[in-house]
């Protein structure tokens, strides 16, 4: 593909995780008009429409989300040779993008940015949260240089990981007496099987408990499959079940006077947390300089 105005990559990039034209704008800082014009002129160029769109919606198309790869290492290349042509000091710059859980950003990631800003402060960090168990999808998928995420069993051979600590995996119910919430561990499979469970959708965890669960030979209660540790503890304190989170999520929970850990054996295998990348990216000197924080 032939050379891009990098300008118009950011602003497709822009468009591509806010999904919304005004917060595009916002953030690229130019009237949404013209980047609406600037984005069918991208189109135009490409070939296809990169973006489905009417009055209220929009939507990456197929081709769109593999533009996004492309975008991505795109724009990075440029920032590293710009940097290496016209910057002829010690100091890196450019742009790294990271993604992690809003309990990981003030857990670990507060202060590896505060020592990364003081040795680096030309490099600017677009931070972004959400679920954890999306996170590693999101490297494989070109959409975050770094994230920070537990440890799965099998990793993906194109992955770089490097450790930061390790958390329990534990057992949470609320404080107080809820109907058929018991406030101390069930004694039995059949115990536990009448016991409502809040469970996370997928990741780490939720293989962890189905493994689990098999091993004891429960037949689980699901009453809530959710996304996001937080929400899991949210829901045990109003005593809609028994859930599990790593317990550096419960605390740093605001909540975490509201519920209580239970003694359950055997106990669940401890999340390894760390950073995520691709072995390709190391290569990237802001990946690297970041990497070697940790």
């Amino acid at each position: 593909m032939a050379f891009m105005n990098t300008k118009a990559l950011k602003q497709f990039l822009a468009l591509a995780e806010t999904l919304h034209f005004g917060r595009a704008s916002d953030e690229c800082n130019i009237s949404v008009s013209a980047l609406s014009r600037n984005i069918r002129h991208l189109e135009e160029e490409v070939g296809v429409d990169l973006f489905s769109r009417d009055n209220r919606t929009v939507v990456l198309t197929r081709e769109g989300q593999r533009f996004v790869k492309y975008a991505r290492e795109t724009t990075s290349q440029w920032n590293l040779i710009r940097h290496e042509l016209t910057d002829h000091s010690d100091q890196l710059s450019g742009e790294i993008s990271i993604y992690c859980s809003v309990t990981a950003s003030y857990s670990f990631l507060f202060e590896l940015l505060n020592r990364f800003r003081q040795v680096h402060p030309h490099i600017e960090i677009k931070l972004h949260t959400g679920d954890p168990d999306k996170a590693i999808t999101r490297i494989l998928d070109g959409n975050e240089e770094i994230t920070i995420a537990a440890r799965p069993s099998s990793m993906h051979k194109g992955l770089a990981f490097a450790p930061i600590t390790k958390s329990p995996l534990v057992f949470i119910a609320p404080v107080e007496q809820q109907p058929n919430v018991p406030t101390t561990s069930p004694a039995s499979a059949s115990d536990w099987e009448r016991v409502p469970m809040i469970l996370s959708e997928g990741g780490v965890s939720r293989i962890r408990v189905d493994d689990w669960l098999s091993e004891q030979n429960i037949t689980p209660n699901i009453y809530a499959q959710v996304a996001g540790n937080e929400a899991i503890v949210s829901m045990v304190s109003l005593g809609f079940g028994i859930g599990v989170v790593p317990k550096i999520v419960l605390d740093n929970s605001p909540l975490m006077d509201r519920v209580q850990i239970l003694d359950v054996q055997p106990e669940l295998e401890p999340y390894d947390i760390g950073l995520f990348t691709l072995k390709k990216s190391l290569k990237n000197p802001l990946v690297e300089a970041f990497w070697a924080l940790v």
